[in-house]
């Protein structure tokens, strides 16, 4: 039973309009802080190193020249581009494939898993990082790893994990990520015009919905059936799930919420 439903439309309306809001407000706070920092410096040159520049050349190569501009930032948007293309020239660089003595390189499997798990987990430090590659018969330094982020313009973990947003969380956990919501059906019967709660799920990636239930007393037994029906070790359908989720409504009790936390597969995440 698949479809589109209109309560999801209005759930990610207001995550966008919430993500919006707050990022105008930063984008102020941003250009103030850049024109007291122009006023402070005058002429004066500031010096960055490698690593330095290189953060800021490839998030800068993101915005374009144009956001550059409207945030103002210290570095004019043509130093900040023109960083990136010398980022892009000595990809490059043949030069480097000449034979060396020393550590071998790390093959590019590796770096590609270590850049994954950063993106993927932004509290992961270097040392975590380092671990589950060596559980997955990876040895490298935690050394490697953080020069490996550093030279793709990543930030260390406390600057990733500050820097997340629901963008970015999504993004990263798409294929592991399921919304729940309820939709009401107005039906008359004997005692007047009576409400029936109808409760779904749908897997973000294949907006594939499914129907868990309907009840005109959706209290918290029925609720926690709830829970153990999607999370049933045969055919629930929140078997492949790794976060759920879910408004602030009342009816996602605490009875619901701690069996999904303790014994299901999705961690419910409320808005």
């Amino acid at each position: 039973m698949s479809f589109i439903l209109q309560p999801w439309h209005l759930l990610l309306l207001a995550f966008a309009g919430l993500a919006n809001r707050e990022q105008q407000q930063a984008l102020e706070y941003l250009r103030t802080e850049n024109r007291v920092l122009k006023e402070k410096f005058g002429k004066k040159r500031i010096l960055l190193n490698d690593v330095q520049r290189r953060l800021l050349a490839v998030k800068g190569k993101v915005l374009g020249h144009k956001r550059l501009q409207e945030i103002g930032t210290l570095f004019t948007p043509d130093t900040i581009l023109r960083w990136h293309r010398r980022l892009v020239a000595k990809k490059w660089n043949y030069g480097n494939r000449r034979v060396k003595t020393g550590r071998p390189a790390v093959s590019d499997e590796i770096e590609e898993r270590v850049l994954r798990l950063a993106r993927e987990n932004p509290a992961w430090g270097y040392d975590k990082i380092q671990g589950v590659l060596a559980n997955l018969g990876h040895q490298v330094s935690d050394q490697t790893v953080g020069a490996i982020l550093k030279r793709h313009g990543i930030d260390p973990a406390p600057q990733r994990k500050r820097q997340t947003t629901w963008k970015t969380f999504i993004k990263a956990h798409w294929d592991v990520l399921a919304t729940i919501d309820f939709t009401t059906l107005e039906v008359w019967s004997t005692k007047g015009l009576v409400t029936y709660y109808l409760l779904f799920v749908m897997e973000v990636s294949t907006r594939r919905v499914h129907f868990a239930g309907c009840s005109a007393h959706p209290n918290e037994a029925w609720m926690r059936q709830m829970a153990r029906n999607l999370t049933d070790p045969f055919d629930g359908f929140l078997l492949d799930t790794r976060y759920l989720l879910m408004d602030r409504d009342g009816k996602f009790c605490p009875s619901f919420r701690g069996f999904l936390e303790n014994e299901g597969p999705p961690q419910p995440l409320r808005t």
